[in-house]
């Protein structure tokens, strides 16, 4: 029996500005004006982060997928509250 994949991604940062992380070699950065449901959240559940698959981002405690597209380019994806 395979033992789990190690994830590639880490926060290196948490700041008043946003989140650092570090994904696959490279740095990210994820704005709080662009992603606010990361601004009030626990340190503790915004450092449980996973890459269930390559580019996608999963933080199991905030039931938050993000993909490096949508991070990568958040003003093709605006917020829509329902």
């Amino acid at each position: 029996m395979r033992g789990r994949n190690t994830s590639a991604v880490k926060v290196t940062n948490i700041s008043e500005r946003g989140i650092s992380l570090q994904v696959g070699g490279r740095e990210v950065f994820i704005p709080y004006a662009d992603f606010p449901w990361f601004k009030d959240a626990a340190k503790s559940k915004v450092l449980n982060v996973e890459e269930p698959s390559p580019g996608h981002l999963y933080w199991p405690d905030l039931d938050i997928d993000l993909s490096m597209e949508i991070l990568d380019h958040p003003e093709r994806f605006p917020l829509k509250s329902v």
